[in-house]
């Protein structure tokens, strides 16, 4: 289990150099032969800069910010690749979106904590999780396609305050 800590969101890159981080999921794509575009890149490099998930309509903004255009389609476009390259993540409680803390490895199931107080949210990556849920799955005769568990809470910031 690597749990990201609090109040940082998952993914997210406080410092706002997330060059390394686009660095490492533009080779990741460039492996999987396929291409991380400019517009592709704008739109990671905000969900990356973001200090909690981020709407698509908020990523809008910011790409008509940063390019001086942009419609809807062309960000949900761009999510949808980024998604399927596993480079970011759906937070579905929150129709949000956040960096994967591990960009440029793999695919893997979506674990999150989710603080109803500030927002904020910790992604995990917790192989006896995914285990579990797959043995019940299996049990029950069900393949499962895709797995994401969010669990609602606070986070211990929040509880100090």
């Amino acid at each position: 289990m690597r749990p990201e800590t609090f109040p940082a969101a998952a993914g997210a890159d406080p410092a706002g150099d997330c060059s390394a981080r686009v660095a490492r999921a533009e080779a990741a794509c460039a492996r999987r032969g396929v291409r991380l575009t400019a517009i592709r890149r704008d739109i990671l490099r905000l969900i990356l800069q973001a200090d909690e998930p981020i709407g698509a309509y908020a990523l809008l903004d910011g790409l008509r910010a940063l390019t001086g255009s942009g419609r809807p389609p062309t960000v949900y476009r761009a999510l949808d690749f980024l998604l399927a390259q596993g480079l970011i993540h759906r937070v579905e409680r929150l129709n949000a979106f956040v960096g994967c803390h591990d960009e440029a490895a793999h695919q893997h199931a979506a674990q999150f904590l989710i603080c109803r107080d500030c927002g904020r949210v910790a992604e995990l990556e917790d192989a006896a999780v995914e285990a579990a849920i797959g043995a019940v799955a299996r049990a029950h005769g069900f393949v499962p396609a895709r797995v994401t568990v969010e669990v609602d809470g606070v986070c211990g910031a929040c509880q100090r305050k």
